[in-house]
């Protein structure tokens, strides 16, 4: 294989691409007040710090992570729609960004608290190299949506147009819809003397509006000569105000309809300027502890919950050539300044896509979704799926793998008169929840029902708090979580009565238990009645639901108990290996990695010959091929039509692999601030599908992009003239089957080791 040599930002040089940029951003040549440095001095040390570190920052990381994202959007291979998804995806990432990881930076800033980043720099000069990559990228997302989709839009007979491309008759129908719907909803809210400052929505699109008062017919006396207020238009009408013409669908942004009808809100009042902007509030925040956790809980979270709709203001969007002065307003009032201003001459947030690929006209041009395979154990539906897992354990990967048997045992549970108990912890639901109505009828059929519900779970929080109440009252036991701790595991255990004895069933998982995501995350689960796996998920629910102390797991890690030190013992294992002259290897597939104890044994297990795979899709702090540190190691990122979510950990340990999954990344907070789960595969089947999985990633040529020293990713592509074909493990995995057995090598053999294949399990 070969790497790509396209010109995208992920292609870029870190430290003379940074530098060359921030360097075009911010007038040159002009000193701070006290020390009389320049900025391009200022710039260079900046670049000069991220490049010396032995660590990638978390949050550059990220914004690397989403330049792949948009990578997908310039994929001429993909269906437009399908390229317009991943545009509006970036789109909402960056507002997660914004509201998170800078509202978090700021959490530091406003009340002058010290923060280093792994880059090295303090939260200052952080703030600005930070948020003049941002605008980097979001100059790319213009450049993208102008030059390489909107050409393509006339293809598929749409587009999207202004008000003056509107024909008389159909104007009459936008203004008519104005006057009938939007009219009703629009409030003008003034700010002056004897006005405060009005509470602007977070993520809304809101009109400044700047009039002349003198002008006015009413009141010619009022000695102000500007008068400025807000008109914010209701989220809750579609962006995009649709007409059909011939065979072409139109989008008129609802902006343009209300910009072109606003003076209806001013009778008798001249306008100076009528601006759109759009602004992202912090909604990062930490819980204070409290002594009633059944209430005060509750409320603070609700309260959090308000006060990240109404947070400090991080980002702002606007129109280009805006009114300066309502402009110098609006950055004293938010205390805000340049680099938390940017404009936007295109559309002003681009998640508004999702009307157009949604729209029923184009649903026939949408690429066709690739059925899920269910498992041949489980293929028939009226078998008892509790005979099915008494045989064997089953691993599912979703969505390769239907998510059905996850719904059906729980179903089948909730109604069997013999099942006596169902616990489960729950960290994202679907809105419509199948999983909720269960758990609903086996309360109503008198089966004890245990919930951990995870009401933290960011951006959730109100659906869970709703979903969590019906259970309660419907009888089920709700935990809220376990002190401050957020409960992220993915585990479920069933009781059933069987003869005269008791059995239990379990599912542990990677992913959520969420029919919907399900069709879009790639995630494991194993279905299981082994004493080893329900003893140990037994122990972990008394433990979370009482407060009992639980003595060594068999085949269960868990944070925030060991996590981190079983993982570091694995690791140091690997380079005793190394060091020996034994088979040693690790191949981990994750989310994210940024906890620095474990990056540091990485890179001692590096130096002592330890050969590293990793297949991070998100953030990784880790830099791969250093001299001297990490050499031997390799980072992978797949980012293609499935969000990659499952969790693997494979340790070769001397020819004899320790193979994990489960709900954690290697991040700080998986192993300090939350409760996660790592389950080992004991199954031998289960063993190969799990390095099936690893080698499929490994080997993918289509999603697939390569971390680089200086931090950047270049993508995979198949060699030019070679007879390499393409490899896409999103298309894949949907063609194995359990019957195939090809051998399995994810570490080519060194001298004087054995092969480590699936014999050597």
């Amino acid at each position: 294989m070969e790497d790509s040599t396209k010109n995208t930002p992920n292609d870029k040089g870190s430290k003379s691409s940074l530098f060359s940029f921030l360097n075009g951003l911010v007038p040159n040549n002009k000193t701070t007040e006290n020390k009389g440095i320049s900025e391009d001095s200022k710039i260079n040390r900046y670049a000069d710090s991220i490049e010396q570190s032995n660590y990638l920052s978390r949050d550059l990381s990220w914004l690397k992570f989403n330049e792949r994202v948009l990578d997908q959007a310039r994929e001429k291979d993909l269906n437009l729609f399908e390229r317009l998804k991943f545009l509006a995806i970036t789109a909402s990432n960056l507002d997660e960004f914004f509201t998170i990881r800078l509202g978090s930076l700021y959490n530091y800033l406003d009340f002058n608290k010290e923060r280093i980043d792994y880059s090295g720099l303090r939260e200052i000069p952080f703030r600005k190299a930070l948020m003049l990559s941002v605008k980097q990228f979001c100059q790319e997302q213009d450049r993208v949506f102008k030059e390489e989709l909107v050409p393509k839009f006339a293809e598929y007979k749409f587009r999207i147009i202004k008000i003056n491309d509107l024909t008389p008759h159909e104007l009459e129908e936008a203004i008519a819809y104005f006057d009938n719907t939007i009219y009703p909803m629009l409030t003008p809210m003034l700010f002056d003397h004897t006005h405060a400052f009005p509470v602007l929505i977070a993520k809304t699109l809101i009109f400044g509006v700047v009039t002349d008062a003198t002008r006015s017919t009413l009141f010619p006396e009022d000695s102000e000569n500007k008068k400025l207020s807000f008109v914010q238009i209701p989220s809750n009408l579609p962006r995009f105000y649709t007409i059909e013409r011939g065979e072409e669908v139109l989008f008129l942004p609802i902006e343009e309809i209300v910009r072109h009808e606003i003076k209806k809100l001013y009778r008798n009042v001249e306008i100076q300027s009528v601006n759109l902007f759009r602004i992202v509030r912090n909604g990062d925040f930490t819980l204070e502890e409290s002594d009633d956790i059944d209430s005060d809980f509750i409320d603070e979270i609700k309260q959090k919950i308000k006060s990240r709709r109404l947070g400090r203001v991080v980002h702002m969007e606007i129109e280009p050539n805006s009114n300066e002065w309502m402009l110098t307003i609006l950055q004293k009032r938010f205390e805000i300044d340049k680099y938390n201003i940017f404009f936007d001459e295109y559309l002003i947030d681009y998640t508004c896509l999702w009307q157009i690929i949604r729209h029923p006209e184009f649903q026939e041009d949408i690429s066709p979704v690739h059925p899920p395979i269910t498992p041949a154990r489980l293929k028939d539906k009226n078998s008892d799926i509790f005979e099915v897992i008494r045989e064997k354990d089953i691993l599912l990967h979703h969505p390769y793998n239907n998510f059905e048997p996850v719904l059906q045992l729980i179903e089948q549970a909730a109604e069997d008169p013999d099942v006596l108990a169902i616990k489960l912890t729950i960290y994202r639901l679907a809105k419509r929840s199948r999983v909720t109505q269960a758990l609903l009828k086996a309360a109503e059929n008198g089966k004890h029902v245990s919930v951990l519900f995870e009401i933290k779970a960011r951006f959730d929080e109100e659906n869970n708090i709703r979903e969590a109440d019906r259970l309660q009252r419907a009888g089920c036991f709700v935990i809220y979580g376990i002190g401050w701790y957020k409960t992220h595991t993915k585990l479920m255990l069933i009781v059933r009565k069987e003869g005269n004895k008791v059995t239990q069933y379990a599912h542990l998982a990677s992913g959520n238990y969420n029919e919907d995501t399900a069709r879009l995350y790639t995630d494991i689960g194993i279905l299981t009645s082994n004493p080893n796996y329900t003893r140990d998920i037994s122990e972990f629910f008394n433990v979370i639901t009482g407060h009992s102390q639980p003595a060594e797991y068999n085949n269960l890690i868990t944070s925030p108990r060991d996590m981190r030190d079983k993982l570091i013992e694995m690791i140091r294992n690997e380079a005793e290996n190394a060091k020996k002259g034994l088979p040693s290897g690790i191949c981990i597939k994750l989310n994210s990695m940024e906890d620095q104890r474990i990056i540091d044994e990485m890179y001692k297990a590096s130096q002592a010959g330890v050969k590293i795979k990793l297949i991070i899709r998100g953030i990784c702090c880790l830099r791969p091929g250093r001299k001297g540190l990490s050499e031997n190691i390799t980072v992978r990122s797949i980012v293609g039509l499935f969000l990659e979510h499952a969790r693997i950990f494979y340790f070769h340990n001397n020819n004899n692999p320790k193979i994990y999954g489960g709900s954690a990344d290697i991040m700080v907070r998986s192993f300090d601030k939350r409760i996660e789960s790592l389950f080992e595969i004991v199954d031998s089947d289960i063993k190969y599908q799990m390095m099936h999985i690893l080698d499929y990633n490994l080997r993918d040529n289509v999603n697939a992009y390569e971390l680089q020293e200086d931090g950047t990713y270049k993508r995979v592509v198949c060699s030019l003239g070679s007879d390499e074909q393409p490899f896409d493990i999103h298309q894949k995995f949907f063609e194995v089957r359990e019957s195939d057995n090809e051998p399995i090598v994810l570490f080519e053999p060194e001298e004087n080791q054995q092969i480590n294949t699936l014999e050597a399990i």
